[in-house]
């Protein structure tokens, strides 16, 4: 009989993921590294989210002792990474200034303005004149992108650039910039969708296996469906796809869009906006949990934050408390709604999204909720152009933080290289030392697969699923914001709508087979209350 391991919660795996989050963040946990390694402890799986055996009774008792001597380690980046949304708030010199009374909550009112974002130096001296920091600081609100951005998208990758039709800036689709139109929701849910799906199969591959799937099927650069159809038996074996996502998510076997957590959480805070309001709390969020999420659809922070709740600890400590995660990617996957629901506010956006990840993440995985969050309420307010959506989103990021590094970091990669492929290289060589799940490696890719695709659909999200590491909730945001800037389902190709028959597998009660098109409107219903 095969034990059952509960994976992301057993004290022996979480110490391993907590001994690295310490040397991430700066906390010197040498000594207790050696009393867990001198003891025998285990090596923490690096994809998996247990190892193989239980820890002996010995040994659990010891992480468990571990890892409250851990969390007593002061950060020395704990000025420059904040939590608290007045301290994040006053962190940020550009804070986006909220819209004006009349136009608070319309669905087509401009973007917010304000003066140029203009990040805090970094301690090493002021950057670049050709840097994103000092473009930033440059450039007025609404400036262009930069010459050329669009025709080197793709070139030296062998692939064409992005074409009109599809989204971003130059678009010339007439529903494109719909200000959060029906149709523009419809298209932003759908592009999560899609871009979810596309990632999905080769979610935890290591980036040349990525590669060399769609390089054996004629699908590099990456600009359609994985498939099995073709595949060396060899290259099967050395790589296979997910085991959980293969049998429904590649080219051959799409029967509409199957359950994943990337869409299950926008689903809940719909739920969530539906029940409380703009006014919802942190409690409101972890209530809706018990009562809607099943436990076994949680993953990384958020099963431990769930567990937490089930022990009779409150938030916010339900993020912090034996919780390793608290910076991964879960809280970003949950922002799209906010941003949705705030066309025009991303402050407001932001501060919504905050209120949310709190349950579960602590800094920078509060930070990328917020920056996706502000990211899309600015395209929803009707900015066509990805490169100021970006911009906007950066000014709710503590600048010395290291997500806003890291932005920033793949906004001037994309720029620098105009092969995708060197520039992933480069963010890899920089950030592949962190956790595949980590939010900081996936914001760098997501900014980058955006820049560099310039908005377009397409580009945007073959990009960033390429780029690897949690493929498919990289490729769901890129998605969702591609949508949005293409502003009509139609503006989206067929090939990758088609497939999904406007059909969404989940688990939430109440919306298993529901529609994009349905929706699309009970997202605009919330964006249309006070």
């Amino acid at each position: 009989m095969t034990s059952l391991r509960l994976t992301w919660v057993q004290p022996e795996d979480l110490l391993g993921h907590e001994l690295r989050q310490a040397e991430e963040d700066g906390r010197d946990a040498t000594e207790i590294r050696t009393r867990w390694q001198t003891a025998g402890g285990p090596e923490t799986p690096p994809h998996a989210g247990a190892s193989p055996t239980p820890a002996p009774p010995h040994l659990r008792a010891l992480a468990v002792e571990l890892l409250a001597e851990l969390a007593r380690l002061s950060s020395p980046l704990k000025d420059a990474e904040p939590t608290d949304l007045p301290t994040i708030a006053t962190a940020c010199p550009t804070w986006p200034t909220p819209p004006a009374p009349h136009a608070a909550g319309s669905l087509a009112g401009p973007a917010p303005t304000g003066p140029p974002h203009e990040p805090a130096q970094p301690p090493d001296g002021p950057p670049p004149q050709d840097s994103f920091e000092a473009r930033c600081a440059l450039e007025p609100e609404g400036s262009p992108p930069a010459p050329g951005s669009r025709e080197a998208a793709w070139t030296g990758s062998g692939g064409p650039p992005p074409t009109p039709g599809t989204g971003g800036s130059g678009e010339s689709h007439p529903h494109a910039n719909a200000h959060a139109h029906p149709h523009a929701l419809q298209a932003a849910w759908l592009g999560r969708a899609v871009g979810c799906l596309l990632g999905k199969p080769v979610e935890k591959l290591p980036l040349t296996a990525i590669r060399d799937l769609a390089r054996a099927t004629g699908n590099w650069p990456l600009n359609t469906w994985f498939t099995a159809k073709g595949l060396p038996a060899e290259l099967a074996a050395a790589h296979p796809w997910n085991r959980r996502s293969a049998a429904t998510s590649l080219a051959e076997n799409i029967d509409g869009m199957p359950e994943d957590d990337d869409l299950n959480y926008p689903l809940l805070n719909l739920v969530l906006l539906q029940r409380h309001g703009r006014s919802f709390t942190t409690d409101h969020v972890a209530r809706l949990w018990l009562d809607e999420l099943p436990a076994g659809r949680t993953f990384t922070a958020e099963r431990v934050a769930y567990r937490n709740l089930l022990s009779g600890i409150e938030p916010p400590l339900t993020a912090r408390h034996r919780n390793p995660f608290r910076e991964w990617i879960g809280a970003a996957i949950r922002a799209d709604v906010h941003g949705w629901t705030h066309p025009g506010d991303p402050a407001a956006a932001a501060a919504q999204a905050h209120r949310d990840a709190v349950l579960t993440h602590t800094a920078n995985g509060v930070y990328g909720a917020m920056f996706i969050a502000a990211t899309i309420a600015t395209a929803a307010g009707g900015r066509s152009d990805i490169h100021q959506c970006l911009r906007t989103g950066l000014r709710v990021v503590p600048p010395r933080s290291r997500l806003a590094q890291a932005v920033r970091f793949g906004i001037d990669t994309a720029h620098k290289e105009p092969n995708f492929d060197q520039a992933v290289d480069r963010l890899h060589a920089a950030y592949g030392h962190h956790h595949w799940v980590h939010v900081i490696p996936n914001i760098a890719l997501l900014a980058a697969a955006l820049t560099h695709a310039d908005g377009d659909f397409t580009g945007s999200i073959c990009r960033a699923v390429s780029g690897g590491w949690d493929t498919d909730s990289t490729g769901a945001t890129a998605g969702s914001i591609a949508g949005l800037l293409a502003g009509h389902p139609d503006a989206i190709p067929h090939r990758w709508t088609a497939p999904l028959k406007n059909r969404l597998a989940t688990s939430v009660a109440g919306f298993d087979g529901i529609g994009f098109d349905t929706l699309a409107h009970l997202t605009h219903q919330e964006a249309l209350r006070p």
